[in-house]
This record gives C-alpha cells, structure tokens and sequence, in this order.
C-alpha cells in the first residue's frame, strides 16, 4: 500500500542495501520508529519491492523513483556500508538533502552511526538532535580526443575520489599529470587517484597516501605503483586544475568515479579535475573529533596515551 502523506509532514528517504538481510530488517525497524513519531517514510519502488518479497513489506510507505526522490526530504537515512552511502549520494546530492549512514558494512568511515546505536539513531532524527556539514566534492571532464577536437566533454563527478586506471592487467598506464596548465611528471603506472579529504581514508589512503582532516580543504593526487623517480603523493589547492593525459599511441585505461561510474579512456585521452560546484551534505549526531574516528574506523592502537596533565589545561 502506498501512502504519500501531507507535503507539509516531516520525510524521510530511507535506502537499505537490500542484499543483506540484516539491512532489511533494520529497515523494518526504522520504519516503524519514523512512522510512529508522525514522519513520512519514502523508498525507492525496486527496494520496497525487495522488502515485500523478502517478508518485510513496509506499510504506510511512499514509494518514489527518478532523480527527484530526495526533493524536499528532510535527510536520507541509509542503511549498510560505505557502497550504499556512495549510492545513496547521487540521488541525496541534486537535492540538497543530507545523508545519514547507519554502518551495516566493515569499516564504514562515511556512516555516522553503528548497527547497535539504531534506537538512539532514530531518536536523534525525530529529535532533530543533528547537525549537517558539507563535503567538498570534484567533478570531473573528460576529452576522449584531447582538447583540440572540439568535441564537448563526458562530465562526471565524485565524492571520494577520481581513479584512472589501465583497462589491462598486461600493460601498465602512461600518463602525464599537468597541473595548473603545468606538465609535473610523466608516470607509468597500474593508475593514479585523485582523491578529495574525505576519499584521503578510502583508495588514496590504500594506495599510500596521507590522511587528511575533512576541514581542510585541498586536493590529493596518488599515483598507484608508479615507475618513475618522483612518484609521491601531493596535496595542492582546491583552486587548482588537476589534469592526466593518456599518452597518445600507448595502451587505453579506464576512470571510476567512486567505484560506481566509469568512462572509457583511449590512448590521448585528457581528464580535468577540479573542485565539484555542489557538495554531499552529511549528518551528524555529535562533534567527535575526526581523531577519535580514526582510532575507533581503524582500531589504532593508543594504550599508554595519558593526555595533557590537568595543570596544562
């Protein structure tokens, strides 16, 4: 049964990786919490679906589809790892909405909050208990035949990071990388990741570059086992325009924006990174220091900290 409830009344789109059971029964739970306290819930068509033939049908629901899903929600909650969350940014992003992740995945360093902490998770949201910060995003052009043959670019963008790569196990990726209409170095590589501070803990943290705190506001470039004598990571503005070219006449490589959309790039290709015009917008139920999510996302270890001594505060 659908029903889609006042436009006035306080909504809520709720995403569930529907793969995973646990996702769908926390969806349950939700659900009922939301609708208790007066909200209206949405989900997609195709995952309430999932539900219903999985034995959770959910009732009342608003069942939404298309880009316009999230327009005029209050926020998205989603339930499962940092994939969903990522999924879940492209239909949160166009309209402004803010994303709330409820980890059901590994390490989840985009989620706000732990299968275990669902009730007080839920309390928060009808509360209004939580804050929203925005994420600095890259959008992303690519020149399948350079600069020069005037053909418009394919354009794209990501919240984590922009990674070429060689679309062959066989051969490596040559490219040079240009920045701020400067060439910087030529690389043969398995590929190079351009990454914003919230992707520094995803593929460029993986691929050994630096950590960096959300509030700073800078771009990273990683190259991935790189031959060549400079082959470190760099930091550089958020103003600043990052570009790779393809090598004409070497082997093809691929571009995956946040593992979920992926360009082709032939031989002279030229992708330009640069600063995205709309960010992610995330929720969050308390100002933690970033620090203490590295300690806990990563299980770092800190016994025998014994902090500043009273006197020093």
């Amino acid at each position: 049964m659908t029903s889609p409830g006042p436009r006035s009344a306080r909504s809520v789109l709720l995403l569930a990786h529907t793969g995973r059971r646990a996702a769908m029964r926390s969806a349950q739970l939700v659900h009922r919490s939301l609708t208790e306290a007066g909200l209206v819930v949405r989900m997609l068509e195709s995952e309430a679906d999932d539900l219903k033939r999985a034995g959770f049908e959910l009732d009342p629901v608003e069942r939404v589809r298309g880009p316009e899903a999230a327009e005029g929600a209050e926020l998205v909650m989603v339930l499962g790892g940092d994939g969903t969350l990522l999924r879940a940014a492209e239909i949160a992003r166009p309209a402004g909405a803010p994303l709330l992740g409820i980890n059901l995945g590994h390490v989840g360093f985009l989620a706000e909050a732990e299968r275990e902490d669902l009730g007080a998770t839920v309390r928060s949201v009808v509360e209004r208990r939580y804050i929203v910060e925005e994420r600095m995003t890259l959008d992303v052009a690519v020149y399948n035949g350079g600069r020069s043959d005037g053909a418009p670019p394919v354009r794209t963008w990501a919240l984590n990071e922009a990674t070429l790569e060689k679309a062959t196990a066989r051969r490596m990726l040559d490219t040079v990388l240009e920045i701020d209409g400067r060439p910087l170095s030529r690389w043969g590589c398995d590929g190079v990741v351009c990454a914003t501070p919230t992707g520094s803990t995803a593929h460029a943290f993986s691929a050994g570059g630096p950590i960096v705190w959300p509030e700073v506001e800078a771009l990273l470039v990683v190259p991935i086992s790189a031959h060549a004598l400079f082959a470190r990571p760099v930091v550089v503005s958020p103003e600043s325009v990052i570009a790779f070219e393809i090598v004409p006449d070497t082997p093809e490589g691929v571009l995956w924006c946040d593992g979920r959309r992926m360009v082709e790039l032939p031989a002279g290709a030229r992708i330009e990174v640069t600063r995205g015009d709309v960010p992610v917008r995330l929720a969050r139920l308390q100002r933690a220091p970033f620090t203490d999510r590295l300690v806990a996302k990563f299980g770092l270890p800190v016994a025998g900290w014994r902090g500043r001594a009273e006197r020093d505060l």
